[in-house]
């Protein structure tokens, strides 16, 4: 049998193991087991629901002899990273027996159950403000912390399928841990050491598989792309499988990054890569600063990496410098970090990227009439709410980014349904705080032209956001271009779409910031 985490339509009663009322729609998931023998094709009813009630579960995982089945469930209104249970039941004639929580709760995010034998489990959990590892037994005892640290040993649980860590044939565990960029070590639960690897990576992707002595993940560096990487821990062979991409830039194009910890407003950190502009071919001239870009990354429950970005090497490689932000309410940097966000998103998102953008400045580096600011998804909201909120930038880009909260919240699917009841805060209740935030109700203080960009098959947020945000920038006769792209979805995956993208924003930064790119054509701006 196969373990799956399934959704179906249901009627409108909770199931009998997690006390969750149904999603949108009566939305109604479960862990089931699939016979592998392929009768479940012809006949429905050979699948077995094993767990039901929850709206949401992750990481189905049988204990080595079977008798147990541990998993990760949470409910609407929160997410993942707000709160989650860790919960195990015995396994008996085929069906799950005495459900109980061991990890988790309300406002404890425990992930990626992983069975050390039999009677004991590993997990990680932030309960202590860090996602650490945690050994705990099968009624929730012993709860015993692995290596606290000031670190993280997971990501947000965006996906399913990857884990964060692997079990070794020998007993110790391969873990990613970090504050962050995420770097791959080994730890011994015997000696309780944690020994790095000596690795030509600086950061690796929440996902680690191990078999006897190897370790396979994916690693990455500034001018290192995305690799799928073996490593034999018995010998230190290192070998790349495969790269995301094969042909790679010129060294002399690739840009080193300065990671920054900034103090920003009421002396809270800001964490910052910053990209100086790097190439053989194209540079500010003598005796003037160089034009920069805040990119936002989206989420906004995420992160950005130092792990080689083409996109972004294509404008560092063109004379133009980036600094990508980890705001506030970002992973990698511990619970309190990440919760800077909660009910203040457009507020400190946007204070922390006019920050960084200011720090810039003040430091010498950029020319201040020279700020751009970009994102997608929620780093698109980011920067529309920039855009009118302040007159810093000269120019903003944005793509597929939220303009509207209380149509995107109507509109979006399941999962992020009601993410923003944390973000901004419930509905109904905080109406007001919805309209307040919105760009588009702001659309008429505008401080800079915008460049639009969006897939017309998006389910995550419909094209509709941008089409109102470019009618509200006509009325206001500000400079803008809305470009809309047949057969995209939620992040661009066409080849032509990218290409036609990235041209059509270096074009409008060379409009709008004051200079002449090369080999691209001028982009129509729309005014009124």
């Amino acid at each position: 049998m196969r373990l799956r985490r399934a959704h179906r339509r249901a009627p409108a009663e909770g199931g009998a193991d997690g006390g969750g009322e149904p999603g949108p729609e009566g939305i109604r998931r479960a862990i089931v087991a699939v016979p592998l023998d392929g009768s479940a094709a012809e006949d429905a009813s050979a699948i077995r629901e094993l767990v039901t009630g929850a709206h949401f579960y992750a990481s189905p995982a049988p204990s080595p002899s079977g008798g147990h089945l541990a998993w990760v469930q949470w409910n609407h209104p929160r997410m993942p990273w707000d709160g989650t249970e860790l919960r195990v039941a015995a396994i008996e004639d085929g069906h799950t027996v005495a459900p109980r929580t061991v990890k988790g709760g309300l406002t404890e995010s425990a992930l990626a159950p992983l069975w050390a034998d039999d009677e004991t489990l590993y997990v990680i959990s932030d309960w202590p403000g860090w996602w650490n590892m945690y050994q705990v037994g099968l009624h929730g005892e012993s709860a015993q912390a692995l290596y606290p640290a000031e670190e993280e040993f997971a990501s947000p649980l965006w996906q399913l399928g990857g884990m964060p860590y692997a079990l070794l044939g020998d007993g110790r565990l391969a873990v990613l841990h970090g504050e962050g960029d995420m770097r791959l070590a080994v730890y011994d639960p015997e000696t309780l050491d944690l020994t790095e690897l000596e690795l030509p990576y600086s950061h690796w992707a929440p996902q680690v598989s191990a078999d006897g002595s190897t370790i396979v993940a994916i690693g990455g560096g500034p001018d290192v792309p995305d690799s799928v990487v073996r490593i034999d821990t018995a010998n230190g062979r290192v070998e790349t499988l495969r790269r995301e991409t094969a042909h790679l830039p010129d060294a002399a194009y690739l840009s080193r990054p300065r990671t920054e910890r900034l103090e920003g407003p009421f002396g809270r950190p800001v964490h910052a890569y910053v990209f100086p502009p790097t190439s053989p071919d194209a540079a500010a001239p003598e005796g003037e600063l160089p034009p920069y870009v805040v990119f936002v990354h989206g989420g906004p429950t995420g992160r950005v990496s130092t792990v080689l970005n083409l996109e972004r090497a294509y404008f560092t490689s063109r004379g133009i410098g980036v600094i990508d932000v980890n705001y506030g309410g970002s992973a990698g940097y511990g619970r309190a970090y990440r919760e800077r966000l909660r009910r203040q998103w457009g507020v400190v998102d946007v204070e922390d990227a006019v920050f960084a953008a200011r720090a810039l400045v003040e430091r010498g580096i950029a020319d201040p009439e020279r700020l751009a600011i970009r994102g997608g998804s929620a780093g698109g909201w980011t920067t529309l709410a920039a855009a009118t909120q302040t007159d810093l930038f000269k120019a903003a880009t944005s793509y597929y980014g939220i303009s509207d909260l209380q149509s995107f919240a109507g509109a979006t699917h399941d999962f992020e349904s009601q993410y923003l009841f944390g973000l901004i805060g419930p509905l109904p209740g905080f109406e007001r705080a919805y309209e307040e935030r919105s760009p588009l109700n702001r659309a008429d203080r505008t401080a800079c032209p915008v460049l639009l960009l969006q897939g017309l098959d998006d389910p995550i947020v419909p094209p509709d956001q941008s089409e109102r945000f470019a009618v509200a920038l006509a009325e206001k006769k500000m400079p803008y271009a809305y470009l809309t792209f047949e057969g995209e979805s939620h992040g661009f995956r066409r080849a032509e779409t990218t290409i036609a993208c990235l041209e059509a924003e270096l074009a409008f930064y060379g409009q709008t910031l004051g200079f002449k790119p090369k080999d691209v054509d001028p982009i129509d701006l729309t005014v009124g």
